[in-house]
């Protein structure tokens, strides 16, 4: 229920609080007074969008904050999921106006955007006004009305979790469909790329590999002149350094017995004997090893050319890129191969799936087919206390062809409000004051069958008067005891109904039009019900009836 509302710097609004409570709380005014300045403010935290024309000449911004108790409504995922302080006692909705059309909202202060201020708000305040009638035009609000009323909202939500599972299968299969058609299409030329890949049997490493093999080829004459002559250089006959290497070594050796410092560098010469003696038999051996094979060297040369034209080809760089085109294809022609089984057992998956699907909308239809008569009757029976008393009721079942989110049926609320009367689609057919009454009707019993949040009527009694008003008060009594209640009226019977009573009023001083609103002592309660039965100027009797009225 909503506690308090705060507005400030709103159209003629300066400052305003306001204290709710619970049950039924009638709000009255002279037209013109700023109703539905107030119920506009309050549609701001609503969700609603925001225009910079409402906050107050030269003031620089606009701020609506409404405090709630929100213990009945189970909404503490919604406060984790989108990481908001969670207080069931004490939740605040504050929207803020900025110049230039801009605007903020925030819930216990933690800024939000609009889509989750409407997420959370549309859950607590139900402002019902004359255009809301036209939702009985809507075939899916006239199916929720029925869900609700039948108790069939959880057969519903199993539904919908089969029909969801159902049609993820069906997008599955498409998708499936669609790919097979596409590779069925390039299926020759993908065979023709992997047979390429296929017969070139390349292996990781081998580019790299052939590449330095041919450069040894191509350059052969000169790494075999090179090497002979290190070679050469290092154990020639004649001036070869191992030659001279072996003198230094002797001329050191001999030094040994005199002078023993020398020891150090007699091993070092060793050392370096040994390794160079190394460095020129390697030198030797792979100078003999290299040869100039033409026809290796031609064979080389073909297998790159090989390599690089399919690395072109397949826009690639490198042979590992190749040989992974290589294991993509091999999967998507084996899937192909094996597509016909895939297609089929995914085929009877869907069929499984629809057929449970309707299992669940065969159970769904027949809890509202069972629901319907009684919901038709107890329509009918409030309408003839609204006095309409030869009304009809009936709810139509239209099947689809196929079932949709909502079930296999739509649902039409059939109505006449007279004898010998076709029955029509209510929306076609009723008046607005029949429609109000309707509305008005269903409230009372979703009220009965789920938790609703507090309801504002907005003049919903536009259209009737006398006794069918004051029965219409009674039944927003009646809601009263299951929520809170607000109705805005300018009928005395239903004004005189509410546990408590506020006035709009406006003021006016040289500079401006102020609107105000406060609480009716009980005093005031008899003055302001006795100018709603007789006008600006009050008669004794008007007060009078108004003080029986206030007793009732």
């Amino acid at each position: 229920m909503i506690q308090s509302l705060y507005i400030r710097n709103f159209a003629l609004i300066d400052s305003l609080e306001i204290q709710f409570e619970k049950g039924f709380t009638t709000i009255t005014g002279e037209t013109g007074a700023g109703k539905s300045i107030i119920l506009g403010a309050l549609s701001l935290i609503l969700g609603q969008r925001a225009d910079s024309r409402s906050i107050k000449n030269g003031e620089l911004k606009s701020i609506i904050e409404g405090s709630f108790d929100i213990s009945a409504y189970s909404l503490e995922s919604f406060f984790r999921e989108n990481e908001i302080d969670y207080d069931a006692s004490h939740c605040i909705l504050r929207r803020e106006l900025l110049p230039g059309g801009k605007s903020r909202a925030f819930v216990n202060d933690t800024p939000v955007n609009l889509n989750q201020l409407k997420e959370l708000a549309v859950q607590l305040i139900d402002i019902h006004s004359q255009h809301q009638n036209l939702l009985l035009s809507d075939a899916l609000y006239q199916l929720r009305v029925l869900d609700t009323l039948a108790g069939s909202l959880n057969d519903l939500s199993v539904y919908q979790s089969v029909f969801k599972q159902y049609k993820s299968k069906r997008r599955s299969l498409n998708k499936l469909r669609e790919s097979l058609a596409k590779n069925r299409q390039e299926e020759d030329y993908l065979r023709f790329q992997f047979e390429q890949l296929d017969q070139a049997d390349l292996k990781e490493n081998e580019q790299e590999s052939l590449e330095q093999e041919l450069d040894a080829l191509t350059h052969a004459e000169e790494i075999k002149s090179g090497l002979f002559k290190i070679n050469q250089i290092l154990s020639g006959d004649e001036g070869g350094v191992l030659s001279y290497l072996k003198e230094c070594i002797s001329a050191a050796g001999s030094l040994q017995r005199v002078y023993p410092r020398i020891t150090d560098i007699y091993d070092r010469l060793q050392s370096n004997l040994i390794d160079l003696k190394d460095i020129a038999s390697e030198a030797e051996s792979n100078a003999e090893q290299i040869e100039f094979d033409p026809e290796r060297q031609l064979w080389i040369q073909s297998r790159l050319d090989t390599i690089y034209t399919l690395q072109q080809k397949h826009h690639v760089n490198t042979v590992d890129e190749l040989l992974s085109i290589y294991a993509d294809l091999d999967e998507r022609l084996q899937a192909m191969d094996n597509s016909d089984e895939d297609l089929k057992l995914l085929e009877r998956e869907v069929e499984e799936s629809y057929q449970m699907v309707l299992a669940a909308a065969n159970d769904l239809t027949n809890k509202r087919k069972e629901a319907a008569v009684a919901v038709a009757q107890e329509l009918s029976r409030r309408l003839v206390h609204l006095g309409m008393p030869n009304v009809k009721v009936e709810l139509e079942f239209k099947a689809h062809e196929q079932p949709d989110e909502y079930g296999a049926e739509s649902v039409v609320f059939l109505f006449s409000a007279n004898k010998n009367m076709t029955l029509l689609p209510i929306a076609e057919i009723a008046s607005g004051g029949e429609i109000s009454r309707v509305m008005l009707s269903l409230k009372a019993m979703i009220a009965g069958a789920t938790a609703l949040p507090t309801i504002i009527f907005d003049e919903i009694d536009t259209g009737v008067s006398g006794e069918i008003a004051d029965k219409m008060g009674e039944i927003m009594v009646e809601l009263s005891q299951y929520l809170q209640v607000m109705s805005i009226t300018h009928l005395p019977q239903i004004a005189a109904k509410g546990n408590t009573q506020f006035k709009v009023y406006k003021t006016d001083t040289e500079d401006s039009t102020t609107t105000h609103l406060r609480r009716l002592e009980e005093s005031e309660r008899v003055d302001e019900i006795a100018r709603m039965l007789s006008g600006a100027t009050i008669v004794e009797s008007a007060l009078t009836h108004a003080k029986e009225m206030l007793k009732k």
